[in-house]
């Protein structure tokens, strides 16, 4: 008997809920906010311009007063000396007429003093506008941190509205007809038009939550990633009944709600995945829920088009696989011979991330179901050898992975030859340093890199991207310096740093630097110990630590010159972070990094695994000064902080800053003279 036409009425009606309009107010609220706060940057920017604008009108002012005052001073003592000449001649003739050389030496004094009251007022100036200049700065770096900190925020809202859009409840009323089989009884018939209907239900529902997605535009293309699936939470037969033609027809009310594998939200989104790894391990593939015949509790998976139901009757009868393609034609219901087993992985690390058949699942503490048979396992983190196995699942199992750390040295870190790091040069960083008067120091080989905002993500002070060449090897002092180190300096020295002085160092609360006179590196806000990287250090704090240091060694010790910093920093990359251009989670101290420092204070050195070079911390934990350069009033310092956003931690990114300026969040590294 050939099935009839298939009739199917759907009524849809998504329901919302205060929690939907909720997280489009959260969305659109952070988003007008960056809005007024990225208005607030750029004219920050506008205003700073016109500030830097007008020093250089200053400096050329008091260039021109310097000159002038070259001159007066000759001028005066020419007129000195003329004066001096006529008054030997009035000895000589008393008669003679000395006014006018008085007054010329009188107008010379005047106006050279008047020049000295002028450099004076000048300078007064030049130091007040210094002053204002420093002020915009950090309020614009504040501003800058607070707008990459909305966006992680809006990224987040981004996210959990997507997740809650999948998750949404919904009714559908479904009416089906089909022909009966001559081979099936009207029990057997009844059950398939139910279960058809239910089938078809469950897609359109799919559909309706697709179409209602905020950012559907953005998502359906990739619909197939999505992992979507319909759990049946109620149903009932409003109406049914057979026809004298042996037709069933059956009036189906279905209230449903959708799921979906939230570790899959970011790919939906395109955005980093640390922003959904907080929602858990992604769900196996090909999931199949039971569900009773009055069709409660039931979950559907669908990939693209295709939808998989796996009713598990009340009774005990045969288990069935019923599969509805996207011709709507049904197959012949059969044995699942592909029954799932669950599987428990854990393991000794933190964000690892779990390979089984070569697909990403998550991290541990990961439980999915998988089909019966084998699998290989593969369990990674950065720094540690990764653990496989092969296992043979026919029952439930878990498995406690143990991962190894590799062995603490660049050379178990080196990447693979590229054009921007030569094997000549990994060949040297393999040699880094068995130097027993500074052991913390290693060996950056000479070569050349892109400098600058290579991937077009970054700042305007960032840009051009030009090529630099290292022509020497030089030694770099692979953490930062300490606050054991420095204890040791100022032991020694007896220097008293400028927030020591009573002067105070800064710090952020709720988004705005705020000067605290007790905080020193002493005492920087936040407890520490002495492997900790001294902080609340200004640049001349950092000078002065070097300049002693290279008395005690007998070996020259100073800031890297940016250049330095970001050819160390790269270690041959080309991308934002040594490891990639996603900040990860958990592979740096910076904000929103997920590591256990993160927006609460830095950590002691070396707590990371380190870059190709050897280098600690060159990511996040604290920012760390460089070296003034000639004819430069300000000065950069580079790396990002614990309490700065991600963006802000890349290997280009540059913040400008009064070499007096300390905070709770600047430090530094030294590199040695060859």
């Amino acid at each position: 008997m050939r099935i009839a036409p298939l009739s199917l009425l759907i009524s849809v009606s998504l329901l919302a809920s205060s929690a939907f309009a909720q997280d489009t107010a959260t969305v659109s609220g952070i988003e007008s906010e960056i809005s007024i706060k990225q208005t607030e940057y750029d004219n920050s920017t506008t205003i700073l311009d016109k500030h830097l604008k007008e020093e250089s009108q200053l400096q050329a002012q008091l260039e021109l007063l310097r000159s002038r005052s070259t001159e007066l001073d000759k001028e005066k003592n020419q007129a000195l000396d003329a004066m001096n000449e006529m008054y030997r001649r009035l000895i000589d003739d008393p008669a003679l007429d000395i006014s006018k050389a008085q007054s010329r030496y009188q107008k010379a004094v005047m106006d050279h003093k008047q020049n000295k009251d002028d450099i004076s007022m000048q300078l007064a100036a030049i130091a007040s506008h210094r002053k204002d200049i420093e002020q915009i700065r950090v309020a614009k770096h504040t501003l800058l941190n607070t707008l990459e900190s909305l966006k992680e925020q809006l990224t987040t809202a981004r996210v959990e509205r997507l997740r809650n859009e999948f998750t949404r409840e919904g009714t559908l009323e479904v009416n089906h007809t089909i022909n009966c089989k001559r081979t099936e009884t009207l029990a057997a018939c009844e059950q398939r038009g139910q279960q058809m209907g239910l089938q078809k239900a469950t897609k359109r529902f799919v559909d309706q939550i697709f179409a209602n997605l905020t950012e559907e535009r953005v998502v359906e293309p990739k619909r197939n990633l999505a992992g979507a699936q319909v759990q049946i939470l109620s149903s009932h037969v409003v109406s049914s009944g057979f026809s004298g033609q042996g037709n069933y027809n059956v009036n189906l009310s279905v209230t449903m709600r959708g799921e979906v594998n939230s570790s899959r939200l970011c790919s939906l989104l395109s955005v980093d995945n640390r922003f959904c790894s907080e929602y858990g391990t992604p769900l196996a593939t090909g999931y199949q829920a039971n569900y009773s015949n009055t069709y409660s509790d039931n979950q559907v998976a669908f990939n693209n088009s295709n939808v998989t139901v796996s009713p598990v009757m009340t009774k005990p009868v045969s288990n069935y696989l019923v599969k509805a393609i996207p011709s709507l034609d049904p197959l012949v219901a059969k044995k699942d011979k592909n029954q799932h087993i669950e599987l428990t992985l854990r393991s000794n690390v933190y964000d690892d991330e779990v390979f089984i058949d070569g697909v990403s699942f998550g991290s541990t503490r990961l439980v999915t179901r998988l089909p019966r048979g084998v699998h290989n396992v593969e369990i990674r983190k950065l720094g540690y050898k990764s653990y496989q196995t092969r296992v043979n699942l026919n029952k439930p199992q878990t498995i406690h992975a143990n991962l190894v750390k590799k062995p603490d040295s660049v050379a178990a870190s080196l990447p693979q030859a590229t054009e921007a790091t030569p094997a000549r040069q990994r060949q040297v960083a393999r040699k880094l340093n068995t130097d027993t008067r500074a052991e913390s120091v290693v060996v950056i080989p000479a070569g050349w890199f892109k400098m600058g905002d290579i991937n077009g993500t970054g700042l305007a002070n960032e840009r051009p991207v030009v090529e630099k060449v290292i022509a020497n090897s030089f030694a770099m002092q692979s953490k930062e310096v300490t606050v054991g180190a420095y204890k040791k300096f100022v032991a020694n020295s007896k220097y008293k740093t400028e927030a020591e002085k009573g002067k105070g160092c800064a710090y952020y609360l709720n988004g705005e630097p705020i000067w605290d006179a007790d905080l020193n590196w002493r005492s920087p806000g936040f407890s520490q110990n002495d492997e900790f990287p001294a902080v609340c250090l200004t640049y001349y704090d950092a000078k002065a630590y070097a300049d002693w240091l290279s008395g005690q060694t007998g070996q020259q010790f100073r800031l890297p010159s940016e250049v330095e910093w970001e050819y160390a920093a790269r270690a041959g990359t080309e991308t934002e972070y040594p490891w990639g251009n996603e900040i990860g989670k958990n592979l740096a101290n910076c904000g929103w990094c997920g590591s256990e420092y993160s927006n609460k204070r830095a950590a002691p050195v070396g707590s990371f695994s380190p870059n190709a070079f050897g280098l600690y911390d060159t990511v996040g934990n604290v920012w760390e000064w460089t070296a003034k350069e000639t004819g430069q009033l300000d000065i950069a310092v580079r790396g990002g902080a614990w309490n700065f956003a991600p963006s802000l931690a890349r290997a280009s990114t540059r913040l400008i800053l009064a070499p007096d300026f300390r905070a709770n969040y600047i430090g530094f590294r030294l590199v040695r003279e060859r």
